[in-house]
This record gives structure tokens, C-alpha cells and sequence, in this order.
């Protein structure tokens, strides 16, 4: 090529011509972009996945924690403001198996002793704080006299069944037995009905103190305690029958109202007696109650009556997240009546 061509061919290339020369990416070059892209793009979405996930299991975990708490204080706010414990009640020295002990996990522990299943329930008699009828008396005041639980029947809570209606008062894992003989039997002991009257001592020498009274609940024979003006009007031991127990010329008006929390299933119920007729049968009774959840995926419930203290609860109870296994456990201990 003559000098000329060549001076001629410089001239024409576009940096000659005073042009930007625009280089393209080769096809190793686009891989590369694409692999390391993906890989970021993996990497972060990792990452978005992992906080999603501690986000969903620290929500899951509060959300336990706040259904355990309120059961707790529901449980704790109750038997502060009740005056009587009515279960768990007082371990019996005969049985092999602790009655003042309930407990109850999900899966179910399977028994090592006679009783046929464990279950754990607490129950107390329901606080003069309820009036869910708002008619200015207290729902346990049957008669509203202005007196609470004081002239129960043999039947202490008037539901026709051997202690609590539906529920396993004894810790044998049995339900409402004997009731069609022995509906009377208070703490369902095989049968055996108002042995053990409310005077401070063990009447039928099982251990246990004030457990399965009569309609006369001291067992003295006479309207009230014998030779006491129990309802302050001056006169002494008034009235006619023996199971007057206020002195009011009137029987087993003013039965025991069972508040009691038990499980069912994994779900912990709070039952509640109502000043009104729910069962059915027209009358207002022991039988009458509305029964409502107040925590769920509970996998241990626990009560204790401790022994050798005056009507002090342990209290435990475990909640178990379905979804990532966490668990919250709470425990406490409470004087029944303590707040009143």
C-alpha cells in the first residue's frame, strides 16, 4: 500500500475522525455479571428470609407469652379473691396416688400408680367480685341474703353429681362416679357420702379435714352451730330442721359455686357459674355455667395444694408453640383469699 493509502485509511477510523469508541461486553464477561448477580441476589434473599423468620418466631413467642400470662393472672386473680379451695384437695394417706398434686401434660404421661389418668384442674369457690347479672348481689349469693356459701346442701354444689359436675375431683382419672347412688359423695371416695362435716377435725379419719359435709355441714344437730346465734337476731338455734345452717328458717339454699380451670385437650377452659338457667332442666343450679378458653397449645398444667399451709396454691403452666417448638413456662404461688 502506497504512503498515501495508508495516510488515507488512518484518517477514516473514528478516533482519527475525533469519535468515542464504544467497546461491548463479550458473552464470558455477561456470564460472569449474571453468576455474580445471582449470587447476591441469593445471598440476600437469605438474609430477608432469615429475618423474616426470627421476626415470625419472636411474634409466636410473645404471643405465648401473653396467652400465659393472662391465664396465670386469671388463675391468680381468683383464687386471691375465693374463700374456699375446693380442688385440689387434700392428699388421702390410703390411695397410692397424691390428690393435693394434679398435673397434667399433652402428650398425656401415662399413670405409674392406680389412677387411670393424670388430670389437673384447680377450682375454688366463686368470688363475691362476680355479679354477672349486675342485680347488685354477688353471683355465689344463691339466696341474696347478703351471705355467701352459707347453707349448702348434702350435694355441696347442688349439680346431682359426686363432687364436681364433669370434672375428676379424686385424681383417679374418673369422672362424676357413683353419682347415681352417691351424688352426696363431695370428694367421690367410693361412695361414702357427708362423712366429714365442717368442725375442724377429721371425722372419718382419712387424712383429711372438712371435706364432704352434710346438709347440717358441722354435723352438730342443731339449726347453725348448737347454742350460737349465728345469724345475730338474739334468738339461739331457731328454726326448724337441722339443716338450717344461718339460722334463716330456711335448708341448703346457698350452695358452693365452682369456678374451676381444667384442660381440654391442649387447650386450658376457665368455667364460670352463671346466675342463670343454661343446662336445660328450668332450674338455676350447679349445673348452670359457661365454660370459655383462656389459653391454648398448653403442653403442662400443674396445681398443688401445698401441703401443711392454709389453702396455699402452686401453680405452673406450660405453653408450646406448634410452629417452632418455643416454649414459655410460668410459676407461682398464691394464698387463696389472699386479697381479700
Amino acid at each position: 500500500m502506497t504512503e498515501r493509502g495508508r495516510r488515507d485509511r488512518v484518517a477514516s477510523t473514528p478516533a482519527a475522525r475525533g469519535m468515542t469508541v464504544v467497546r461491548g461486553y463479550t458473552l464470558v464477561e455477561l456470564l460472569m455479571s449474571v453468576v455474580i448477580a445471582s449470587m447476591l441476589m441469593l445471598g440476600l434473599s437469605g438474609v430477608a428470609s432469615q429475618a423474616i423468620q426470627t421476626h415470625d418466631m419472636v411474634r409466636e413467642k410473645n404471643r405465648l407469652t401473653d396467652q400465659a400470662r393472662f391465664a396465670m393472672q386469671q388463675m391468680v386473680r381468683t383464687v386471691s379473691h375465693s374463700r374456699l379451695l375446693l380442688l385440689p384437695q387434700n392428699d388421702r394417706p390410703a390411695s397410692n396416688w397424691l390428690e393435693n398434686v394434679r398435673e397434667e401434660t399433652v402428650p398425656p404421661t401415662p399413670p405409674t400408680d392406680d389412677s387411670t389418668k393424670y388430670t389437673a384442674v384447680l377450682a375454688v369457690t366463686l368470688p363475691a367480685s362476680i355479679d354477672l347479672d349486675t342485680d347488685g348481689f354477688p353471683d355465689a349469693d344463691n339466696d341474696r341474703d347478703g351471705r355467701i356459701d352459707e347453707d349448702p346442701p348434702a350435694d355441696n354444689t347442688f349439680d346431682n353429681a359426686t363432687g364436681i359436675f364433669q370434672i375428676d375431683d379424686g385424681g383417679d382419672g374418673k369422672v362424676d362416679e357413683f353419682s347415681g347412688c352417691c351424688r352426696w359423695d363431695d370428694e367421690e371416695d367410693f361412695g361414702i357420702t357427708d362423712e366429714d362435716g365442717i368442725n375442724g377435725i377429721d371425722d372419718d379419719g382419712d387424712g383429711r379435714v372438712d371435706e364432704d359435709p352434710g346438709s347440717d355441714v358441722n354435723g352438730d344437730g342443731c339449726h347453725g352451730i348448737c347454742g350460737v346465734d349465728d345469724d345475730g337476731d338474739g334468738l339461739v338455734d331457731e328454726g326448724s330442721g337441722n339443716s338450717n345452717d344461718d339460722e334463716d328458717d330456711q335448708t341448703d339454699e346457698d350452695w358452693y359455686d365452682p369456678l374451676v380451670f381444667y384442660l381440654n385437650g391442649d387447650t386450658l377452659m376457665q368455667r364460670t357459674p352463671v346466675p342463670w338457667e343454661t343446662s336445660g332442666d328450668g332450674l338455676v343450679s350447679g349445673l348452670d355455667f359457661i365454660a370459655e378458653p383462656i389459653a391454648d397449645n398448653v403442653t403442662r398444667f400443674r396445681v398443688e395444694r401445698v401441703a401443711g399451709a392454709d389453702q396455699l396454691v402452686d401453680l405452673t403452666l406450660e405453653l408450646t408453640s406448634p410452629l417452632s417448638g418455643e416454649t414459655v413456662s410460668l410459676h407461682t404461688r398464691v394464698r387463696v383469699g389472699g386479697a381479700l
